[in-house]
Parts: structure tokens; C-alpha cells; sequence
């Protein structure tokens, strides 16, 4: 099993103190949490994208791209990338500038992306939002694949014989699909046979285990060998502690100030307590052992080989974080790492070699 520290660039009061640090400051929490997480081993790092508040995730090419000159040999992630609101020309652009870079470190999640604010911000309707997800990310990877791409287009000017450049350095960058709840994710991961990236964090497990179950139902009618299935899942919070009592006293006025937030915002609560959220939802806090066993749970269901957890603190101390990060890594990740196999293909750039001009996409 691999695993993913992963920030949404939440730049919110905190949830116990009030306080609200300044727009520097966040960045630079995002930076040094990047190099904890390649300091403790973690197989790759993400960062969302969002463009609406409390998020200052608008630009993770530009935050990414940061990393890769901090770090050696973390993967990268965009968690997700909002194709829904981008020009894919300009969004390759970056990105296989950033993967250049970084020395082929990237994978991109995308997924249309959520929030009233950004759609409008960005003049995209809530009725054409999937068809512009689906169209971007086929002009995407046509791109990443095509030395000139001809393609007619509803949401952007039409592609004659276009060169895109710089060409690639991966080829092709992987790319998942995010998915919360909804099938239009899962049908596109399928139709192009890349892998997909549950949310797995609002909501308990049921709506999520379903979801993959259809995907893997459409991987295989699209023609797919079972065999190469990939599958990610997300957590909705993460404390380790040598004990469950401990825990989840460290963690309740963490919980209790994000629950004040939701209601502040209007949100009706899936998870009323700290009791009930360490029970039905995927938040892995409790004792070592209690993590491992709820993964296990998880990937009976799942057959996920990706996890990701929350890179940022959010709320806890910084010792208390990084001890919890360091407990998992030392006693948490070994026995996963052993018992749930990895993903079936390498962990490392995609170089088997040239673009395949005037490949086609399926």
C-alpha cells in the first residue's frame, strides 16, 4: 500500500484557539509539511484546488512546482484538478511544465470540482459542469499524447493540427479520477481504463463502496483486465496515539471546533460527535492498532491500494502532529505496507517511450 499526506490549503480560524494565521504563513505550513512527509517516508504529497474561500488552494501548479525544488523524491499530486473550469491547453501547459521539473514526480486526480462560488467565479453552469470535465480531460490527454491534436470542441476554439508545447517528460502523466458520490467520474476512469481516487470522507462508508463496485463493473464492460484496477480512498482525519483514550481526548476539541464551524456555515452535521465520527466515518484516529484494523475494514471493502491522510495539523499542536504522523509511519504503515499490496504498475515516472503521434483517444 502507498500513502499520500494531502492538503486542501484550508485557511480557516483554527478550530480550537480562533486564530487565523496570515496568507504567508499558510504557505509556509503547506512547504514544511511537504518536507515532513518526505522526511517520514510518505509516497507522494497533494495539494487540492479550489477557488472560492476558505481555500487558497487556486494554484497548485505554482504551490507544486515550490515543492519539487524542496523535495528529491516525493510524488507529487494535484488533489483535485478542477478540469471542469480549466482550458486544458493551458492547464498540459503547466502541468507538463511542472513535471519537467520535478523530474516526472507528477500525478494529476481531476474531477469537476465543487462550490457554487468557483463555478460561477469561472461562468460554468451546474448543467454542462460534467460534460466540460469529460471534454477537458479528452483534449488533455490527447495533448499529453499527440504531437498535433485536431479536435472539435463545444466549451473552448477548436484544435487544428496544435502543437502544445513543452512536450511531455512523462508519457503520459497518470492520471486518477477523483470521486465523491457521483457516477460521471467513475464512467470516464473506466471508459479510459486510469485509476480512481474515492473522496471517502464526508459521508460513512455505504455511498463510497458502492461507487467503486460500479467502477469496477464498468472497467470491466469497457474491456479492461481486472487485474490493472487501481483504487485510492481518502481519510477524513488522521490522530495516532498509543492509545484510544488519548486520542481521542486530544482530538475532541478539534472536532467540536470544526463542528462549531460546519453549523456556522450552515451545514447539517453527518457525524453529531467525536464518538460517532472515530466510528462511522474513514477518520483513522485511536491506537496503532485500531488504525490498522479499521484500513483493513476499509479495504474489504475498497480493495484500495492508495491511502491518503491529512497533511496539515488542523487544530492539533505541531508536536502532536508530527508525532502522530511519526507513529503511523513507524508502526501503522509497516504492517499495511505488508499486508495490502501496492498499486499494479511502478511508482515512479512514466518513460517507456516517445509520444505516440497521432494516437487516437479511445
Amino acid at each position: 500500500m502507498k500513502f499520500l499526506a494531502i492538503t486542501l490549503i484550508v485557511h480557516a480560524p483554527h478550530p480550537v484557539t480562533g486564530v487565523r494565521t496570515s496568507t504567508a504563513e499558510r504557505f509556509r505550513e503547506v512547504l514544511d509539511n511537504a518536507l515532513l512527509a518526505e522526511e517520514l517516508g510518505f509516497d507522494g504529497f497533494g495539494v487540492g484546488e479550489r477557488h472560492e474561500r476558505p481555500f487558497i488552494s487556486s494554484s497548485p501548479p505554482v504551490v507544486l512546482s515550490h515543492i519539487a525544488a524542496l523535495t528529491k523524491r516525493i510524488r507529487l499530486f494535484t488533489a483535485v484538478t478542477t478540469l471542469s473550469l480549466l482550458d486544458p491547453v493551458r492547464a498540459y501547459e503547466d502541468y507538463a511544465t511542472l513535471d519537467h521539473l520535478s523530474g516526472g514526480r507528477l500525478e494529476l486526480i481531476i474531477g469537476k470540482g465543487n462550490g457554487t462560488a468557483q463555478r460561477e467565479l469561472f461562468d460554468v453552469s451546474p448543467e454542462d459542469q460534467w460534460e466540460r470535465n469529460a471534454e477537458s480531460y479528452e483534449v488533455f490527454r490527447r495533448i499529453w499524447r499527440q504531437d498535433k491534436v485536431t479536435a472539435g470542441t463545444r466549451f473552448r476554439p477548436p484544435l487544428t493540427d496544435a502543437e502544445v508545447w513543452p512536450r511531455p517528460l512523462q508519457q503520459p502523466v497518470r492520471v486518477w479520477h477523483g470521486s465523491a458520490t457521483s457516477r460521471e467520474s467513475v464512467e470516464l476512469a473506466a471508459r479510459y481504463g486510469d485509476p480512481l481516487f474515492s473522496a471517502n470522507v464526508t459521508n460513512s462508508i455505504e455511498p463510497y463502496a458502492e461507487l467503486i463496485r460500479h467502477y469496477r463493473e464498468r472497467w470491466e464492460h469497457h474491456g479492461h483486465d481486472p487485474a490493472a484496477i487501481a483504487v485510492g480512498a481518502g481519510t477524513a482525519g488522521m490522530y495516532v496515539a498509543r492509545t484510544s483514550q488519548e486520542a481521542i481526548a486530544a482530538y475532541r476539541p478539534v472536532f467540536e471546533g470544526n463542528l462549531a464551524f460546519q453549523k456556522q456555515l450552515g451545514l447539517e452535521p453527518v457525524f453529531p460527535t467525536v464518538e460517532d465520527f472515530v466510528e462511522r466515518s474513514s477518520a483513522l484516529i485511536g491506537s496503532p492498532q485500531q488504525i490498522i484494523d479499521k484500513v483493513h475494514r476499509y479495504h474489504d471493502q475498497f480493495g484500495h491500494t492508495v491511502l491518503h491522510l491529512h497533511a496539515d495539523a488542523g487544530g492539533l499542536t505541531e508536536s502532536r502532529h508530527r508525532d502522530s504522523l511519526e507513529l503511523f509511519q513507524s508502526e501503522v504503515a509497516p504492517v499495511l505496507r505488508r499486508d495490502i499490496p501496492d498499486p499494479p504498475f511502478a511508482w515512479g515516472p512514466v518513460l517507456a517511450g516517445p509520444p505516440a503521434t497521432g494516437e487516437s483517444a479511445p
